[in-house]
């Protein structure tokens, strides 16, 4: 059986944090979730995953140490890692956060919502469009 890449998560707020992590399993993903507290730690992983890259990124924008936007420069500028798509999933509802994490190629951008079943939508269309849990292929 073929193992399903993860997930990571990149947000400070733990709150947030399990949030995400309970909506994941309400929707049955089970992609394997890795959760980093700030850009930093995240590129971190991503420089030590040995091509195990994940699946998609969901990505805080105001966290300390690294922010969101740092984050996205650095990998949207490393020819491997800006392959992974990254949405983001902020408090931010500014115009410029907006602008410029578009403009760092994110393949979408969510304000969390503070309702828990609006925040297991947020997270269902991003199961949905980026289909997380790999159904299994002929062959192998």
């Amino acid at each position: 059986m073929r193992s399903l890449k993860p997930i990571l998560l990149i947000e400070d707020d733990d709150v947030d944090a399990m949030t995400v992590k309970r909506a994941l399993k309400e929707l049955k993903v089970t992609n394997r979730l890795v959760h980093k507290t700030n850009g930093e730690e995240g590129l971190n992983h991503l420089n030590n995953a040995n091509g195990k890259n994940p699946c998609v990124i969901l990505l805080d924008l105001n966290m300390p140490k690294m922010g969101g936007i740092e984050f996205l420069r650095i990998t949207k500028a490393d020819e491997e890692l800006r392959k992974i798509p990254v949405i983001v999933l902020t408090t931010s509802r500014s115009e410029q956060d907006k602008v410029e994490s578009f403009d760092l190629s994110v393949a979408g951008y969510i304000v969390k919502p503070t309702d828990y079943t609006k925040f297991v939508d947020a997270i269902k269309t991003v199961d949905l469009y980026w289909t997380l849990s790999e159904l299994p292929t002929n062959g192998g």
